[in-house]
C-alpha cells in the first residue's frame, strides 16, 4: 500500500499545529531528550549498515577525488555538488540559533557560559564523530552511487525492519527538532507584539478551554492563531519544494555565515569595547 508523500507532509503539518502550542522553549525538555536519542539511533543503524555493506562487497567503493568528471558529469556541475555538499555540512551544525536559548535555561551555578562550553565541546565532538562515520561508511558502501539519504541505499536489503525503525526514528526525531528550532522564531515575533501592544488582551492574555478528558488549559489567541499559520506556511513550502537535498543546502548556506561567523563576531567586540 503506497500513499504519495503530500499526505505525509500534511499530517506532519497536522502534528505541528498541535504541539506549537506549546508555550514555550523551557517546557521542550523532553522533546528535545526524544529528539537526540532518535538521532543517535538513526545514525548508529545508519554507519552500522554502512560497515556491513562495505563487509559484503569486500571492498571500498568510491576514490579520494570524489565523483570523476565525464560526459554525464561536467567539471562545472561537479564543482557546484562540491559547493552544495559544503552547505548540507553548514546546515548539519544549525544549533548556534539555539545556544543562547540553551543558555538562558541553564542555572547560575556554575556560570553558564562554563557550562556551555563543556557542553559545546561535548555536543560537537560526539555530532562530528556520528556524521563522519556515516558520511565515510555511505561513501565506502556505495561509492559514486551514495544517496542523499543514506538509508533510502538499504531500502531493498534486509534486515528491513532495521531500516524501517532508523526511518521511524527520523521522522519521530524530525518532529522534535521542528519544535525545538521554531520555539526561538514564536519567542522573539510574539516578544515584539507584546513589546509593541502590552495592553492587547488578544495577544497577551489566555481564554480558558475546556478540553475532554483533559481538565481546562489556557490558550493564547495570538500564540494560536500565529503559530498555526507559520505551521501551515511552512508546510506548503515544504509541498511547494519537495527537493530535499537542494533546499537543506540552500538553508545552510543562508544560516552559516550570519549565525556562525557574523553575529558572533559582532557581539565579541561589542561585549569588549
Amino acid at each position: 500500500c503506497h500513499f504519495p508523500d503530500l499526505i505525509y507532509m500534511i499530517l506532519f503539518g497536522v502534528v505541528q499545529v498541535f504541539l506549537c502550542q506549546i508555550p514555550n522553549f523551557h517546557k521542550l525538555w523532553g522533546l528535545s531528550i526524544l529528539a537526540a536519542a532518535m538521532s543517535f539511533s538513526y545514525a548508529t543503524v545508519g554507519f552500522g549498515l554502512g560497515m556491513a555493506k562495505v563487509i559484503e562487497n569486500g571492498k571500498i567503493k568510491g576514490n579520494l577525488g570524489g565523483i570523476s568528471a565525464s560526459a554525464s558529469l561536467t567539471q562545472t556541475q561537479k564543482v557546484w555538488r562540491m559547493l552544495q555538499g559544503l552547505a548540507d555540512i553548514a546546515f548539519a551544525f544549525p544549533y548556534t540559533s539555539l545556544v543562547l536559548e540553551i543558555q538562558d535555561t541553564l542555572k547560575s551555578t556554575p556560570p553558564e557560559n562554563v557550562t556551555m562550553k563543556k557542553a559545546n565541546l561535548l555536543s560537537l565532538s560526539v555530532t562530528t564523530t556520528f556524521y563522519m562515520l556515516c558520511a565515510f561508511l555511505g561513501y565506502a558502501a556505495f561509492g559514486e552511487n551514495a544517496p542523499g539519504n543514506l538509508l533510502t541505499g538499504f531500502g531493498f536489503y534486509e534486515p528491513y525492519w532495521l531500516i524501517d525503525f532508523a526511518n521511524a526514528c527520523i521522522v519521530v526525531h524530525l518532529v522534535a527538532a521542528y519544535q525545538v528550532f521554531c520555539q526561538p522564531i514564536f519567542a522573539c515575533v510574539e516578544g515584539w507584539f507584546s513589546h509593541i501592544w502590552p495592553d492587547n488582551k488578544f495577544i497577551n492574555k489566555g481564554v480558558p478551554i475546556r478540553i475532554p478528558l483533559c481538565g481546562s488549559c489556557r490558550v493564547n489567541l495570538l500564540r494560536l492563531c500565529w503559530r498555526t499559520a507559520f505551521v501551515v506556511s511552512t508546510t506548503g513550502i515544504a509541498i511547494l519544494f519537495p527537493l530535499f537535498n537542494d533546499v537543506l543546502g540552500i538553508l545552510g548556506a543562508l544560516n552559516f555565515w550570519p549565525l556562525v561567523v557574523y553575529f558572533p563576531v559582532e557581539m565579541y567586540i561589542a561585549q569588549n569595547k
